[in-house]
């Protein structure tokens, strides 16, 4: 399948491309610092570009099967890179005629927020992730308006742990004994079945182990 990555060179992003084209896939890796990702497949193009810039993320839709999503910022970033990056692919992805995506966001979106646990709910969010917090819920929201086949996927705290594959998905935000945390690898691994799951179609799924 032809799979156009944003937010390539994140942690993320990153194990999104490696597992992509250790499962067969071929990938266009978009990314505004295209050396950060320092790697070579001969399944891998790396295209340079901003997702602010609607024209570069029309220009990387050229050809593509689905499109999955881990685009992030600093928690004190102000420019609303999750929100309007996203509905410059959402855009691009009508033009083109783009159907499946598969984004990342965060727990403690809509419904997942009562899984937050109560120092990430009354103090860390409120004092030091309200932007990166209010950014996502649009960007949510740009996503569930949409006409394309979306998944949205939830991860607690993530961590550079190996890929287990032994993880859960899409639990109720009042389920006990969460340990809330999952290795970025593990939640690259969910989003990258979603291209032929479709469990969740439409849907958001909060992962944690």
């Amino acid at each position: 399948m032809n799979l156009l990555v944003f937010g390539a060179t994140g942690g993320t992003g990153r194990q999104l491309v490696e597992q992509a084209l250790t499962q067969g896939h071929t990938v266009t890796a978009f990314a505004r610092t295209p050396a950060k990702l320092a790697l070579q497949h001969a399944n891998l193009r790396v295209v340079p570009g901003d997702v602010l810039d609607a024209a570069a993320v029309q220009t990387a839709l050229a050809g593509q099967e689905a499109v999955l999503s881990a685009l992030g910022a600093p928690a004190g970033h102000k420019t609303p890179v999750r929100s309007e990056g996203t509905r410059h692919i959402l855009h691009a992805m009508q033009q083109a005629g783009v159907r499946r995506f598969v984004c990342l966001t965060t727990l403690g979106m809509g419904d997942s927020r009562e899984a937050l646990p109560f120092s990430y709910k009354y103090l860390i969010v409120p004092l030091f992730l309200r932007s990166a917090f209010a950014d996502s819920e649009l960007q949510e929201a740009y996503i569930q308006q949409s006409l394309v086949e979306w998944t949205i996927a939830r991860p607690a705290t993530l961590t550079n742990g190996p890929r287990t594959g032994n993880y859960q998905h899409g639990f109720p935000a009042t389920q006990q004994g969460l340990k809330i945390k999952i290795s970025r690898a593990d939640v690259a691994d969910f989003m990258l079945r979603q291209l032929h799951d479709s469990t969740y179609l439409r849907r958001a799924a909060s992962l944690s182990y």
